[in-house]
């Protein structure tokens, strides 16, 4: 069930702290990349540490090369509502080398292919932008603060 077009909704700007808070409850996402002139997209698992996105994604490891500009999406949207958020990250990434740490994320992360198609980036965010969807004011619509990920 969708929510009726009849129902007022609004996109409310949230500020880069509110934007990486989001990003630090949830879970999946999407990497987008350029590769072979072209744009890719891929599901993706990550953890935000440190300021920094470590991302777990089905990408060959020969299209991203040492440092690659990349952007990074996860959003929380109810289909009934319409009510969420949308937070996108783009910065420069490169493959997580190290052989312990590598393998520190491979357990913590899940994936989606295994082998030369499996690869875990750090991305370094240099722009983080973010979005409540909500209904307008009167609407009826859920309260404010929904789509706000459980306190832990």
């Amino acid at each position: 069930m969708t929510t009726p077009p009849t129902s007022a909704r609004r996109m409310v700007d949230i500020s880069g702290e509110e934007a990486l808070y989001l990003l630090g409850g949830a879970s999946l996402g999407r990497l987008v990349y350029e590769q072979r002139e072209a744009i890719a997209i891929r599901p993706a698992s990550h953890v935000l540490e440190y300021g920094r996105l470590i991302v777990r994604t089905p990408v060959p490891a020969a299209a991203l090369s040492a440092r690659v500009a990349v952007t990074y999406h996860a959003d929380q949207i109810n289909p009934t509502t319409g009510t969420g958020w949308a937070v996108t990250a783009s910065g420069l990434a490169e493959a997580v080398t190290d052989e312990g740490e590598a393998a520190h994320y491979r357990r913590t992360l899940s994936g989606w292919a295994h082998g030369p198609h499996d690869a875990l980036l750090r991305i370094h965010p240099q722009t983080v932008a973010g979005y409540r969807f909500a209904h307008a004011a009167g609407s009826g619509g859920a309260p404010r603060g929904a789509g706000r990920p459980a306190s832990r």
